[in-house]
């Protein structure tokens, strides 16, 4: 019995998608998954599932208020973190994503009820862990950028003593640079070329909202104003050792936990392993006792 429910339940739940997808005039998987492709910089072929989730959210991102302040916060987000999808795509994503698996403890609710209260538990943990995709990327590529950032100030404290040319030598470093900046520098170049010196970047500070960007940006403008900022990339870039070196510290720190633990399960095997052979030694000259 148990078995024909969950046949029927499937084979409705696929029944119900296909006519909804009629009636939806969603797009066939082949050119969803296309589309969802071709925007991705990694250059992965996208899922099957992801793809359905997709549709589903653009379909649904219509009917999602959002106010304005929010729409602009979260489009400056998406952009910085490489998200090439609205902020209501986004949101709706998550929505939808979080719904499928609350829409699956229903079945759950005939089949097996205890199961019920963990996938709702699971939709919850999904739509708040979608919902931080976004803010999570843009901090791990912000940290990648800060990582290289006192590399940078001290080669433009080299630099500065030959030219003042700032574009060119931000195309310059742009060779060697890690992939994350090279890219926030092929966006910066390009809109210098495009428009004014400083207002480009300006927008590059407020892409990436860091402390230790904003400071090689106002160093940056003082440049393009003409002022002897010489001295102040000398501080910049001492500042900037010191945390990298703070930030070395910290990490070495970390490492003496972690091999602590493997430590104490080398330990332990040597023990047990002593104790094999003296336990074997005792049974051994018990047995010749006897």
């Amino acid at each position: 019995m148990p078995t024909l429910l969950f046949l029927f339940a499937a084979l409705l739940a696929a029944g119900l998608f296909l006519i909804l997808a009629d009636a939806l005039k969603l797009p066939t998987l082949g050119a969803a998954r296309a589309m969802l492709s071709a925007g991705r910089r990694d250059k992965k072929a996208a899922k099957t599932m992801e793809t359905w989730l997709m549709s589903l959210a653009v379909r649904f991102s219509k009917h999602i208020p959002m106010d304005e302040y929010k729409k602009n916060r979260m489009n400056n987000i998406l952009k910085a973190a490489g998200i090439g999808v609205t902020p209501k795509v986004y949101a709706a994503y998550a929505m939808v994503k979080a719904g499928m698996i609350l829409l699956s403890a229903v079945p759950c609710l005939l089949l097996l009820p205890p199961l019920s209260p963990a996938l709702v538990f699971l939709a919850v943990l999904v739509y708040f862990k979608e919902t931080r995709k976004a803010d999570e990327q843009l901090r791990e590529k912000r940290e990648r950028i800060e990582r290289e950032l006192p590399r940078f100030v001290a080669t433009f404290e080299q630099t500065l003593k030959s030219s003042r040319d700032v574009l060119a030598m931000m195309e310059n470093y742009k060779k060697n640079a890690g992939e994350a900046f090279a890219r926030e520098l092929d966006i910066v170049t390009a809109d210098m070329r495009s428009s004014s010196y400083e207002a480009a970047l300006t927008r590059f500070e407020a892409r990436l909202n860091s402390p230790m960007l904003s400071d090689v940006v106002r160093g940056l403008i003082g440049v393009l104003r003409g002022d002897d900022s010489a001295v102040y990339f000398q501080m910049l870039a001492h500042d900037f050792k010191a945390l990298e070196l703070q930030r070395l510290k910290g990490q070495a720190q970390k490492i003496p936990s972690k091999i602590r633990v493997f430590s104490f399960i080398m330990l332990m095997c040597f023990l047990f392993t002593y104790l094999a052979v003296i336990a074997y030694e005792i049974v051994k000259s018990l047995n010749a006792m006897f």
